[in-house]
């Protein structure tokens, strides 16, 4: 006979700190949405994982150079497992030697450190340098893209196939701008060390001097990074991330008619992913965010805590339409043990994905013994009293 029912609120017991944070900062309506040129395009902020912008987001399409970055990573694990070191060389073979597209120049039969490979495919996008990283860390290309598919996989990155090491056009090499996003957010969260390559602006091999095609590093806007591509087939794309008052940004764009207007568009869409939007912190690792009934309890009550911090990205506008609610089946029924999920927390704006959150039980409740249930049993049917 016990009592179940749906409970859904936006502020039944929440804590007065908790309340009162929600109500100041959860009200905001979404910003109108930005369009763009790109064919395909994702903005990510890289705290809360928010997507604020996505157009053909899971496509999979040619993503040339960008593509470079999965080769990159894969030599960055290789650098910090300790079983790679920058001072390592590798032989530069004929395949790569002749590779076309964007070149680093090295020469054939000649040692190249991991270093200045490195920087050969970051700074000057280089095929040559990608071809001799793939056949130094696996011996054949094809078989370091089998590499790459199988990590692409690991990393949850479900719309991507690689079949070299560069991004050079080939039949079913593709990837959709969200695993891009993917790959760089990971990047940039594994590898603290290494990435600070992606910021370097030129770079000098064999004389040749080049500079990173990347537009943004050259603009004030917290550029440092990634990597920009470029293909007949798929047109003119970027992968950037800018980093500004401690709040960074993912931007994948691909299907730019020019470099000109990849330079200007991605200039654009980040300014107004840092213009519109705000990062605001809610609730800290074990807060108690509210309090639930519990039925044949040793308790009335037992707290709700989140068990993670929590902070959201919301556009800075008019703060009208926004939700915060707590969901759960109850009351509760004893016992209930310390730290099981019992309630939901969700919060919604408009145009924004909702944001689902699992609380957890703040303290065990035993179940009451045989008089203390019969009690309340005859408690409830008397005057309606759950314990």
């Amino acid at each position: 006979m016990t009592p179940h029912k749906r409970f859904s609120y936006p502020s039944r017991r929440l804590g007065l700190p908790a309340l009162l944070m929600c109500l100041a900062v959860l009200l905001s309506a979404p910003a109108k949405a930005i369009e763009t040129s790109a064919k395909q395009a994702i903005m990510i902020d890289a705290e809360t994982g928010t997507v604020i912008l996505s157009k053909n987001a899971d496509e999979p399409v040619p993503p040339s150079s960008m593509s470079k970055m999965m080769t990159v990573y894969l030599v960055f694990e290789r650098l910090k497992e300790g079983t790679l070191s920058m001072s390592d060389a590798f032989l530069v073979s004929r395949k790569a030697w002749k590779r076309g597209g964007s070149k680093m120049f090295v020469e054939v039969g000649k040692m190249v450190s991991v270093s200045d490979l490195l920087r050969g495919v970051i700074v000057q996008s280089g095929n040559d340098a990608a071809i001799v990283l793939a056949e130094g860390l696996a011996g054949d290309e094809k078989i370091f893209a089998d590499r790459l598919n199988e990590k692409a996989r690991e990393l949850g990155m479900t719309n991507s196939t690689f079949k070299n090491a560069s991004g050079w056009p080939e039949d079913g090499h593709a990837m959709s701008v969200r695993d891009i996003a993917t790959l760089s957010l990971k990047t940039i969260q594994n590898f603290p060390e290494y990435y600070k390559l992606y910021s370097e602006k030129t770079f000098t091999f064999s004389g040749i001097r080049q500079g990173n095609r990347n537009p943004l590093l050259y603009r004030n806007i917290g550029a440092d990074g990634l990597k920009t591509g470029h293909s007949e087939a798929a047109g003119f794309g970027l992968a950037a991330s800018a980093e500004r008052n401690g709040r960074r940004l993912i931007l994948v764009v691909n299907g730019l008619p020019s470099m000109r207007v990849r330079a200007t568009e991605t200039y654009r869409l980040m300014s107004w992913g840092f213009r519109e939007f705000r990062n605001f912190s809610l609730f800290s690792k074990g807060d108690e965010v509210a309090t639930a009934d519990v039925w044949l309890g040793s308790e009335d009550i037992v707290p709700l805590v989140i068990d993670r911090d929590l902070s959201v990205t919301l556009p800075r506008g008019a703060r009208r339409k926004a939700t915060v609610k707590i969901t759960y089946t109850g009351p509760i029924p004893a016992p209930i043990a310390k730290g099981a999920v019992v309630a939901q927390l969700s919060i919604s704006a408009p145009d924004l994905p909702a944001i689902q959150v699992p609380l957890k039980a703040g303290k065990e409740v035993a179940r009451l013994g045989f008089m203390g249930r019969l009690s309340a049993g005859f408690s409830y049917l008397l005057w309606g009293n759950l314990k």
